[in-house]
C-alpha cells in the first residue's frame, strides 16, 4: 500500500494546471518573443484539456502559441523539463501537440528564428473588409493610439485563412466556445485593430472581433445575432468592446430590412455591455426624455427604440429602467418605492410562471407529490429572491449610469 501511494506521489508531479502552461503572445518586435511582460493565459482549457484543466506526463510544461500581431502568423512550441515516460516506461502521457493541433490550422512554423523572420512580412499586412469606424484612446506610455473597425466577409481576399487563425482563441477565453462554419455567406465579421507605427511605417494589430449571423424573418427581414465577440486580454477594461458593439449596432441601424439585433446565449458580461451601448443610444430619443420616463414603461419607448434603433422590446425595458433609475432620486421614500416595484413586476415574471405551474400541477399530482413541489415555490423564499435579484440589477445599472456620466 505504501509503494502504491509512493507511485501515485510520484506521478502527480506530472500534471500541469493548462491555464498556467498554456503561453500566449501577440507579438510586434523581435523582444517581445522573450518579454515575459506581453504573455497572457487562457481562462479556460477545458475544451482541449478536460474539465480539470490538466496535462498528465510533463513537469515544467510549456505550450507556446505566439502570433504576429496583425497577420496572426503562429509559432508554436512545447517544451518541458522532464516527462514521466523517465521514470515509468509503461506509463504514456497526454498528447499535448495532437490536442493543440485539433484547433490551430495549418501554416504555424515550431522555428523561433523563422517566427521572427515573419515580423518582417506584418508591414504588408492590412485589414480586411470596409471601414466603418474609428476612435482613439489616450495613453499615458504612448500618448494617441488609434483604432479603426472593419466589416469583412468570406470572399475578402486571404480573410479565410487569417479567421481561421484568430478563433483559435475562443477556445481560451470563452467557455462555451465554437468554431463556426465560416462558409456560410450569411455570417458578417467586424474586426477591430490598432494603428501603430514601426520603423516609420503605419502597422496594424488584431485587438478584437465580433461574428454575426443574418437569420431570415418573414417576409422580408432579417435578424442579425451576435454568437461571438472577444476582445484579447492585451487590450480589455479599455472601452473597445463598447465601441465594437456601437459600431456594429449603428451599422445595422442603417439597414432597412434589419428587423432587431439579438445575441445567441449571452454571458453576463456581454448584457452589461449591451445594457451600456444601448442606453447610450437611447438616451437621446424623444421618448426616453425625463418627464416621460417618470410615466413608465411605454409603447412609444418599445416603438421608437425598435424602429431607429433596431431595439426590442425586451432590451428597451431594461434601457428604460436604467434611464428611469438616472433621473430618480432614490432618497425620497415614494419615487424609490414607485421605482423599485416597477422592476420587481418584470423580475416577478418566472415566479408568476412557477404559480401558474403549481396551480396546474394540484390537478393532476398526488398529494405527496405536490407538496414536494410547493416546497420549491415556497412564497417566502420566492420574495427574498426577488429582493436579491432586485439589489443585483441596481447594482449593476449604477455601474452603467456611471460609465455613461463618464462618458459624457
Amino acid at each position: 500500500m505504501a509503494g502504491v501511494n509512493a507511485m501515485e506521489k510520484k506521478l502527480a508531479e506530472y500534471k500541469c494546471d493548462t491555464n498556467e502552461a498554456v503561453s500566449l503572445k501577440l507579438v510586434r518586435f523581435p523582444e517581445d518573443v522573450d518579454d515575459d511582460s506581453t504573455t497572457f493565459h487562457p481562462e479556460y482549457s477545458h475544451q482541449l484539456f478536460g474539465d480539470d484543466e490538466i496535462a498528465f506526463g510533463y513537469k515544467g510544461l510549456q505550450i507556446q502559441l505566439y502570433y504576429t500581431a496583425g497577420n496572426l502568423s503562429t509559432l508554436f512550441k512545447v517544451k518541458y523539463s522532464s516527462k514521466v515516460t523517465e521514470l515509468f516506461d509503461c506509463v504514456e502521457p497526454d498528447d499535448v501537440e495532437g490536442k493543440i493541433h485539433e484547433i490551430i490550422p495549418a501554416g504555424f512554423t515550431c522555428n523561433t528564428d523563422d517566427f521572427i523572420s515573419l515580423l518582417e512580412k506584418e508591414a504588408n499586412f492590412k485589414p480586411f473588409g470596409t471601414l466603418l469606424h474609428s476612435y482613439t484612446v489616450h495613453s499615458e506610455e504612448a500618448g494617441e493610439l488609434t483604432y479603426q473597425i472593419y466589416k469583412a466577409d468570406i470572399t475578402c481576399p486571404g480573410f479565410h485563412e487569417y479567421h481561421e487563425r484568430l478563433q483559435t482563441f475562443l477556445m481560451w477565453f470563452i467557455e462555451t466556445a465554437s468554431f463556426i462554419d465560416a462558409d456560410d455567406d450569411r455570417w458578417d465579421f467586424f474586426l477591430l485593430f490598432e494603428k501603430y507605427n514601426k520603423d516609420g511605417e503605419t502597422l496594424y494589430a488584431t485587438v478584437g472581433y465580433m461574428t454575426v449571423y443574418n437569420y431570415y424573418v418573414y417576409p422580408d427581414k432579417t435578424r442579425p445575432r451576435v454568437s461571438q465577440m472577444l476582445i484579447l486580454p492585451p487590450f480589455q477594461g479599455e472601452g473597445h468592446g463598447a465601441q465594437l458593439l456601437e459600431a456594429v449596432h449603428r451599422f445595422y441601424c442603417s439597414l432597412p430590412k434589419v428587423q432587431d439585433i439579438t445575441a445567441e446565449d449571452p454571458s453576463e458580461n456581454y448584457v452589461k455591455l449591451r445594457d451600456y451601448v444601448l442606453a447610450k443610444l437611447c438616451q437621446g430619443l424623444p421618448s426616453f426624455a425625463a418627464d416621460k420616463l417618470c410615466l413608465g414603461f411605454s409603447e412609444d419607448m418599445v416603438k421608437e427604440s425598435q424602429e431607429k434603433l433596431k431595439i426590442n422590446k425586451k432590451h428597451a425595458r431594461r434601457v428604460y429602467e436604467i434611464l428611469r433609475l438616472r433621473v430618480t432620486d432614490m432618497s425620497d421614500e415614494e419615487k424609490a418605492r414607485d421605482y423599485r416595484l416597477e422592476v420587481k413586476r418584470r423580475l416577478f415574471g418566472p415566479y408568476r410562471k412557477n404559480q401558474r405551474e403549481l396551480a396546474k400541477m394540484r390537478k393532476c399530482l398526488r398529494p405527496e407529490e405536490l407538496v414536494s413541489h410547493m416546497g420549491q415555490m415556497d412564497t417566502k423564499v420566492q420574495h427574498e429572491e426577488l429582493e436579491k435579484s432586485y439589489q443585483v440589477v441596481v447594482e449593476d445599472y449604477r455601474r452603467i449610469i456611471e460609465r455613461l456620466a463618464s462618458q459624457a
